[in-house]
């Protein structure tokens, strides 16, 4: 090997990557950086790529991609992973190893690296993507190799080769930012029984100090995809980075979970995702209107296991795409808008409206009508509930 690109975060296991690729490879160490939305994160990096080590930098701007092509879908199929996590981390994990794949063989490179750890789920998520991108590439992940054994062992062998971290041994978690959600892990949240910091959210306020008086937001789609924010349409980007303003202020967006890792073990994480949740909600209460019965149960189902697709970076995958073309069947008539009330980390809804909204009130109502004659439910619960009738029957006969 000559050549590797290096997936470069500026973190700390990306930092001591590089030195530790030249000194155990001795090739060439071409460093990319995903701007996925980590803000002011991406300032310094150029500089402190090239100073540990690296030829050169590719900082890649790929937010809009990231939406459209990763985001967008994920926010129609509904998924979620146990529950509440909105996969933040786990959504962007393929978008970044695709422009990987793409700088590599730009580059001709003869191997991708990454820092992810051999316990986490992003090992896999980078090595699926790539093999299903680049199947000739090979693959180098450095803490299955090397004698590193923790985060203070990194920071120890930072300090020794003079480059600069963003971690101390007193405060070792570690954080992911990118448009759709900010995460922590390690450290002092390796205990699931104690609290989170108050001072450790970054994106959201504590619900205890948000304003005491609500605020009304107002989201519009348009075939299942979120085009515009109170009446303004705006490019994806703007639009996810006004929600995560709007949802902040509010302390809406906290999650604090165990979750079960792809590799087996259980691990606690703490996941700020505002305008995310406001997505997702409105999404729901819109197709509450919009599709029938038996698809929107059935979506429910595929939900589920697109979450887990997610989680588990089986992005590239034909289920993942035959899903896809299913959910985007369903969001032809998911258009219209959701006005949501936020209050101190809740969310209410308080009112939503499409042109192809199926709900009638001349049927549902309580009131008077001429529409629905109610003499046919009798017939209906009589066939309905026949095989319960016969199965009744058989019991009483067999105690007799």
């Amino acid at each position: 090997m000559k050549k590797v690109v290096l997936a470069y975060s500026g973190g700390l296991d990306t930092s001591i990557i590089i030195p530790w690729l030249k000194e155990n490879y001795q090739v060439e160490v071409i460093a990319m950086a995903a701007d996925v939305g980590q803000g002011e994160e991406l300032e310094p990096l150029r500089e402190k790529a090239i100073n540990s080590g690296a030829s050169k930098i590719y900082i890649e701007d790929i937010r809009e991609e990231f939406m459209r092509d990763f985001v967008f879908p994920m926010i129609k199929s509904g998924a979620f992973y146990e529950q509440q996590y909105l996969l933040g981390t786990s959504i962007a994990r393929p978008a970044i190893a695709k422009r990987l794949v793409e700088v590599a063989e730009k580059e001709g490179a003869d191997a991708i690296a990454h820092g992810a750890t051999g316990k986490g789920n992003d090992q896999v998520r980078f090595e699926l993507t790539i093999k299903a991108l680049a199947p000739q590439m090979k693959i180098i992940a450095p803490w299955r190799e090397w004698e590193i054994k923790s985060r203070e062992d990194a920071i120890d062998y930072a300090q020794k080769h003079g480059i600069p971290i963003p971690v101390t041994k007193d405060k070792p978690y570690s954080m992911d930012r990118n448009l759709w959600h900010l995460s922590y892990e390690g450290g002092i949240l390796e205990d699931p029984d104690v609290e989170p910091e108050k001072e450790m959210f970054l994106l959201t306020v504590d619900p205890q100090d948000a304003p005491d008086t609500p605020e009304y937001v107002e989201i519009g789609f348009d075939q299942g995809e979120p085009v515009s924010v109170n009446g303004k349409n705006l490019d994806p980007v703007t639009l996810l980075t006004e929600l995560n303003t709007i949802a902040g202020r509010h302390g809406v967006g906290r999650v604090d979970i165990v979750e079960n890792r792809l590799v087996g073990m259980k691990s606690r994480g703490v996941y700020e995702t505002p305008g995310g949740t406001l997505l997702y909600f409105a999404h729901r209460e819109l197709e509450t209107l919009t599709l029938d019965r038996e698809t929107m149960h059935f979506k429910e189902m595929i939900a589920i296991k697109y979450g887990e697709l997610v989680y588990n970076g089986q992005w590239y995958t034909p289920l993942r795409e035959a899903i896809d073309a299913f959910v985007d069947s369903t969001q032809r008539t998911v258009t219209g808008t959701v006005l949501l009330k936020l209050y101190k980390g809740n969310i209410i809804v308080a009112g939503r409206q499409s042109p192809y909204s199926l709900y009638r009130e001349d049927l549902a109502t309580f009131g008077a009508d001429e529409v629905y004659n109610q003499r046919d439910a009798e017939g209906f619960i009589n066939l309905f509930g026949l095989p319960l009738q016969v199965r009744g029957l058989l019991l009483k006969n067999l105690k007799k």
